[in-house]
C-alpha cells in the first residue's frame, strides 16, 4: 500500500488536484515543479528550471512542460493539461489518470481505452537534467507516442510572450534536438533513449494562465513556444526515457541512468521518510564544493538565519553529521568574513542580521549534544569564541551591547528580525530596541560559551562569560517579564510592546534560560492558550490588536497579514522542546498528537514536505513557499526530541 497515493476520483477533479504540487531538486540549485496532474499553476513551475549565472541570480524556466499523446488507429489522445484564459482547460489529460503515487519518484498511470501507460519523473542529482520514463504497461494494438515540448526560456520572475526575437533554430543531436531561444541562455537538449522522428512545426501557444499568480494579485498569463513534436512507436512492456538537459545526454545509457537515479531516492513510505526526502532537497552543492541550505522553494535563496535554524534538524536529527559539518564549514566561513569586515566569498544572504551569530551558536550547541563537547570545541571552538568576542566587544554594525548587558537593535526603519515583512518601504512589525528572542539567545550563548570554556580549562574567559551572563539574566527579567506573566516582545528604551507573540517561547525552550521554573510555566501557558494551533504557533494572539490571520489578496494586503496571526510550524519545534523540558512525560501524548497535523500535510499542499506557514484560523490553509527549510528541520528535530523523551520514559 503506497503512503502517497491518489486515485482517479481525486486526479480527475481539478478543484482538488490543482492544489497539490510536486517538487524535485538536483541539489545544485535546479528543480522541477508542477501540480500532480502536470498543469502548471505558477510562473515558478516547470520541468527544467535552472540557474543561469551568466544572466542573473535567478532561476530560469527552460522547459515548461511536455505533452505526450497516445495514438492508436489514427486517433490521438493528448494526456497534457493546460489552463487558458477564461477558465478553459485544454487538453483534458487528467481524465485519463487512473493513479498517481510518489513512493520514490512521481509515477502516473494513464489509461486510454486498452492502453495503460506509466510515467515516472526524476531529476538527476548534481546535473541539470530531468528524466521521464514512459512504460507501455498494456496495449492491444500498435501504439505511437507524440511529445510536444513547451519552451519558455525566461526568469521565474517574468513571463514570455510571442515575439519575433525568439530563435526557431535547432540542431539535430543523437536521438533528439538542441535549441536555444535567446542569446545568453544555455542550449536545451531534448533527447530520447529510442530513435524517433522530429517534426518541425513551430507555433506559439497563447494565453496560458497561472491561477496561483492570480490569487497573489500578479500578472498571470503568458505564451509558450512549441518547436514541433517528436514521434515514435512503442511496444507493450517497452520503456522510453526522455531527457531534457543543458548538456548532451548519452542516449544509450538513459535507461540505466534513470534506474540508478530512482534507486538513490529515499522511499517516502511514512511521515518520517517524507521529511528526510524533503530535508535532502534543501541541500545545495556548489561547483566550488561549498555546501548550502536553500531557505525554501520555489523562490527563496540561501539565507543565513534560516541556515542556522534549519541546520540541526535537517542533518543531526537524521544522523547526517557530515552534512552538518560541510554546511557549517561554508556558513561559518561566511560569518567569519562578515565579522572581520572582509568581502563575503559565499553566496549566503542576510549575514548582517543581528541574530545570525546567535543562531550560529545555537546550531553549534546542538552539534555538541550529538558529537560531544570535546569534538565540538575542536571543530567550532574558535568560531564560537570569535562570535562571543565580536558581540562582547560591541562590533556588530546592527546591534549594540548596552551597559545593562542586553542587546539593543534599531528596527524602526529596517526589519531586523525573522518577522521581516515590509509595506511601503517600512517594517509592518517594527520590532526595535531590546528584542526578546535576541536576548534569550544571547543569554543562552553566554552560558554555553562558559560551559565549553570551563571544560576546556580557559578559566579567565569562562569567568568573564559567567559574569556577563549573570548581568544579562538580571536585566532580562527586569526588562521583559510583565505582571501578566508573559514576556514583552520587544522594549524600545522604556516603552514595551504588549502584543502577545511567540518569540517569548525561546526563553523557555533554550537550554539556558534566565527565567525561573514558574515564569517558564506561565509563558508556556500563554503560548498554549493564545498562540498554539495544529499548524504551529501564531505570530500574534487573536486577543492582540492588529490580528490578521488570513494570508490572501494582493501583495500589500498579504504583507500586512504575514506576521500578524499566521501560524508557523518551526516555532512549534521550540514549543515542543519547552514542553518536554518543563513537563517531561506528562505531555508526551499531547505533543505527539500535534504531529498529526503535519502528517496530513504530506499529501495536502506540496507532496511530502511542509509549506512556509498557515492561516492562523481554521481550516489553517497552507500559504507561501511550498517547501520551507526551517519548518522541515524543526519538525524533524521535534520528532527526535519526542523519541528521546519516550525512550527515557521507558527506561524508568
Amino acid at each position: 500500500m503506497s503512503y502517497l497515493k491518489f486515485e482517479h476520483a481525486l486526479m480527475s477533479n481539478l478543484q482538488e488536484s490543482l492544489q497539490k504540487e510536486i517538487l524535485g531538486t538536483n541539489r545544485s540549485g535546479a528543480y522541477y515543479c508542477s501540480t500532480i496532474v502536470d498543469c502548471n499553476t505558477r510562473k515558478y513551475h516547470g520541468l527544467l528550471v535552472v540557474p543561469v549565472p551568466e544572466l542573473d541570480d535567478d532561476n530560469h524556466v527552460l522547459l515548461s512542460s511536455l505533452d505526450v499523446s497516445v495514438i492508436q488507429h489514427g486517433a490521438r489522445f493528448n494526456l497534457g493539461v493546460h489552463k487558458y484564459q477564461g477558465n478553459h482547460f485544454s487538453p483534458n489529460g487528467h481524465k485519463y489518470i487512473r493513479e498517481y503515487n510518489c513512493d520514490k519518484v512521481p509515477a502516473t498511470i494513464y489509461r486510454v481505452g486498452g492502453v495503460i501507460l506509466k510515467k515516472e519523473t526524476v531529476f538527476q542529482h548534481y546535473e541539470n537534467r530531468i528524466l521521464i520514463r514512459y512504460t507501455l504497461v498494456d496495449a492491444h494494438s500498435d501504439t505511437i507516442l507524440q511529445f510536444r515540448p513547451f519552451l519558455a526560456f525566461r526568469s521565474v520572475k517574468q513571463f514570455t510572450h510571442e515575439n519575433s526575437v525568439a530563435s526557431r533554430d535547432y540542431s539535430e543531436v543523437e536521438k533528439g534536438i538542441k535549441t536555444c531561444m535567446y542569446a545568453g541562455y544555455p542550449d536545451l537538449y531534448m533527447q530520447f533513449s529510442k530513435g524517433n522522428t522530429f517534426h518541425f512545426q513551430p507555433d506559439w501557444y497563447r494565453g496560458l494562465e497561472y491561477p496561483k499568480e492570480q490569487e497573489r494579485g500578479y500578472a498571470s498569463d503568458e505564451d509558450l513556444y512549441v518547436p514541433g513534436y517528436f514521434e515514435m512507436g512503442i511496444k507493450k512492456g517497452e520503456s522510453i526515457v526522455f531527457a531534457a538537459s543543458t548538456s548532451e545526454s548519452q542516449t544509450e545509457s538513459l535507461e540505466a541512468l534513470c534506474e540508478k537515479e530512482i534507486d538513490k531516492r529515499v522511499p517516502r513510505n511514512n511521515f518520517f521518510h517524507c521529511l528526510v526526502d524533503a530535508a535532502h532537497q534543501f541541500h545545495i552543492h556548489a561547483d566550488n564544493d561549498d555546501r548550502y541550505i536553500l531557505a525554501g522553494y520555489p523562490w527563496f535563496k540561501c539565507r543565513a538565519r534560516d541556515t542556522f535554524i534549519a541546520l540541526p534538524g535537517l542533518t543531526l536529527s537524521i544522523e547526517e553529521y557530515d552534512y552538518f559539518e560541510l554546511i557549517m564549514k561554508t556558513a561559518g566561513t561566511a560569518l567569519e568574513e562578515f565579522m572581520n569586515h572582509q568581502p563575503i566569498t559565499k553566496k549566503i544572504y542576510e549575514l548582517d542580521k543581528p541574530d545570525v551569530p546567535l543562531w550560529c551558536v545555537w546550531a553549534i550547541q546542538q552539534y555538541a549534544k550529538e558529537a560531544g563537547k570535546e569534538k565540538c570545541v575542536k571543530m567550532y571552538g574558535k568560531l564560537l569564541d570569535d562570535i562571543l568576542k565580536f558581540i562582547v566587544n560591541d562590533q556588530h554594525p546592527n546591534m549594540q551591547l548596552r551597559d545593562n548587558g542586553l542587546l539593543f537593535t534599531e528596527g524602526k526603519d529596517e526589519a531586523m528580525t525573522w518577522m521581516n515583512s515590509t509595506a511601503n518601504g517600512r517594517p509592518v512589525v517594527p520590532r526595535t530596541g531590546y528584542i526578546v528572542e535576541f536576548n534569550a539567545l544571547w543569554y543562552n550563548a553566554l552560558c554555553f560559551g562558559f560551559e565549553l570554556a570551563d571544560s576546556a580549562g580557559d578559566r579567565a574567559f569562562a569567568e568573564k562569560l559567567r559574569l556577563k551572563a549573570e548581568q544579562v539574566k538580571t536585566s532580562f527579567l527586569k526588562t521583559f517579564v510583565n505582571k501578566w506573566g508573559y514576556l514583552f516582545d520587544f522594549v524600545d528604551e522604556e516603552t514595551p510592546d504588549w502584543s502577545v507573540r511567540p518569540n517569548m517561547i525561546f526563553a523557555v525552550a533554550l537550554d539556558y534560560s534566565p527565567l525561573s521554573q514558574e515564569q517558564k510555566r506561565t509563558v508556556l501557558d500563554y503560548c498554549t492558550r493564545e498562540l498554539l494551533t495544529s499548524k504551529g504557533l501564531r505570530s500574534l494572539s487573536p486577543r492582540s490588536d492588529g490580528y490578521n490571520p488570513i494570508y490572501v489578496g494582493p501583495q500589500n494586503q498579504r504583507d500586512y497579514a504575514y506576521h500578524q496571526g499566521t501560524a508557523w510550524p518551526w516555532l512549534e519545534g521550540f514549543y515542543i522542546e519547552a514542553c518536554i523540558k518543563l513537563y517531561k512525560r506528562s505531555r508526551l501524548s499531547f505533543l505527539e498528537r500535534l504531529m498529526v497535523g503535519y502528517e496530513d500535510e504530506m499529501s495536502t499542499h506540496c507532496i511530502g514536505t511542509i509549506c512556509e506557514f498557515f492561516d492562523g484560523n481554521p481550516p489553517f490553509s497552507g500559504r507561501g513557499a511550498i517547501s520551507f527549510a526551517v519548518n522541515v528541520g524543526e519538525i524533524l528535530r521535534a520528532l527526535e526530541l519526542l523519541e528521546q523523551a519516550n525512550n527515557q520514559s521507558d527506561q524508568k
